[in-house]
């Protein structure tokens, strides 16, 4: 019964009910949004309080580069925490990697919302801040791939696209919560206001404001949890274990074979990742917000404008997820690719007209092309390696490309700003990642549909998929 594409079919031929697919989507949407939700609020932290609490010795303008970079520095640990859940989510299946992942991170969050500052031990703050990130920048390395093969193997051929977008609408979403608590939380507990001479840490936001976010994330846990234990195992890897088909050392197979297409689906992503961290990663806010800087927009309406930006983002993700199954992956990131390029150019030219609105829509244009070039990766990915080591090769390539592009390009923007005292440069940066990314996308074949079950595997791993990828 394999290959049959009614919607009852999992990609092996086995029957899935409603309820059956309904949890899936809801643990992948679920377990990813409480991931990024971790993650997004450790990005607003660095751009508006770590610098000042925790690297403040180093000087103003070091110090605010060095916490950009201590938000990419968890990116350099990702292709680790993608190598280790690769390998065993190949080997014992996809829903261990996924709880396991989910503990990590959130037990890291949690703790850097109880971390003293570096007033109280020093040294010792920053360190063990750096700490905290590393072991969040490997329970993301092996989360995405997880939540990606758990969504897309269980969908029917024909809705893969739509299904595989459930886990990348937890970054929005996160995105979205992660706003919407550091709105509330700086409502409730105010930091230093525009041209106040005020320090942070002497400020309620600067006290205990910014610790709150940390510490709900143990909720969020609790709930991603109860819900990712709920899920059965994906019936690709079922079958695959029935089969007895497990390859012994999953990461060697693909590096030897598939190597060239690691790196060309890794680009797809950077160009994505690159523009896309202008938010995620906190530079815009720290770029709209700094008391000092040419706009010194308040800090709360810009976090409410940021998670408007987020539902936007949810939005044309998941239309671009459902319009990658009617127009193929390929086409519809093409499509992408030069709606992302026009929010590039409109992203700086509208905020720096300095007006709430202005940012608003900057950010809402910015997330039209964002969604169309992130809604289809999770089906792309998953179509463009075999079965037994397809874990490995989604998780790696999304490490890869998640360093080149999202990893520092914060820590890039600002460098760039803090040379120029301009925008401009920024501008070309994002724009020429953008480029990459449509390059990228034209290297590969659309393998939009086709079977992912352990019997076309042979297949798989003989057909070059954009001319360099051969068994």
């Amino acid at each position: 019964m394999s290959g049959k594409s009614e919607d009852g079919f999992t990609p092996t031929g086995t029957i899935a009910s409603a309820a059956d697919r309904r949890r899936v989507v809801v643990a992948t949407v679920v377990g990813t949004t409480v991931e990024w939700y971790d993650f997004f609020i450790y990005a607003f932290a660095a751009a508006t309080v770590f610098a000042a609490l925790f690297f403040e010795p180093m000087g103003k303008d070091f110090a605010q580069i060095v916490s950009f970079f201590s938000v990419g520095v968890s990116f350099l640990f990702r292709p680790l925490g993608a190598f280790l859940a690769g390998h065993f989510g190949d080997k014992i299946g996809r829903r261990p990697m996924l709880v396991l992942t989910l503990l990590l991170m959130g037990g890291a969050t949690t703790l850097v919302g109880v971390l003293p500052t570096h007033a109280l031990i020093g040294v010792w703050a920053p360190i063990l801040l750096i700490v905290l990130r590393v072991i969040q920048g490997i329970s993301a390395g092996g989360e995405w791939g997880g939540a990606v093969l758990m969504a897309v193997e269980h969908a029917p051929k024909h809705k893969r696209g739509l299904f595989g977008a459930s886990p990348q609408i937890g970054v929005p979403i996160g995105l979205l919560l992660a706003s919407m608590v550091l709105a509330l939380t700086e409502t409730i507990f105010p930091g230093p206001t525009p041209g106040s001479d005020v320090a942070l840490a002497d400020t309620a936001f600067g006290q205990i404001g910014w610790r709150i976010p940390f510490l709900l994330s143990v909720v969020l846990i609790g709930v991603g949890y109860w819900v990712r234990r709920r899920v059965s195992e994906s019936p690709v890897f079922q079958e695959i274990a029935e089969r007895k088909e497990e390859t012994r050392m999953p990461i060697i197979q693909l590096l030897r074979h598939h190597l060239p297409l690691v790196i060309v689906a890794a680009l797809v992503f950077a160009g994505n990742n690159a523009v896309g961290y202008m938010t995620t990663g906190g530079y815009v806010q720290h770029y709209a917000t700094d008391p000092a800087g040419p706009i010194a927009l308040p800090t709360g309406p810009v976090f409410w404008v940021v998670a408007l930006s987020g539902v936007s983002w949810l939005v044309f993700t998941w239309l671009a997820g459902w319009l990658s199954d009617k127009l193929g992956r390929r086409t519809t990131y093409i499509i992408g690719w030069v709606l992302q390029l026009i929010g590039v150019f409109l992203l700086f030219f509208l905020t720096n007209l300095g007006t709430i609105g202005s940012l608003a829509a900057a950010l809402v244009i910015l997330t039209i092309g964002l969604g169309f070039t992130y809604g289809p990766q999770a089906a792309l990915y998953s179509e463009l390696f075999p079965a037994s080591i397809r874990f490995s090769g989604v998780s790696i390539s999304y490490a890869i490309g998640a360093i080149v592009g999202g990893a520092f390009s914060p820590l890039i923007a600002q460098a760039i700003f803090q040379n120029t005292h301009s925008t401009t440069g920024i501008t070309w940066y994002l724009a020429g990642m953008t480029v990459i990314g449509l390059v990228a996308t034209l290297l590969l074949r659309d393998r939009t549909g086709i079977p992912l079950g352990p019997e076309n595997e042979a297949e798989q791993a003989k057909s070059p998929i954009y001319g360099m990828s051969k068994a």
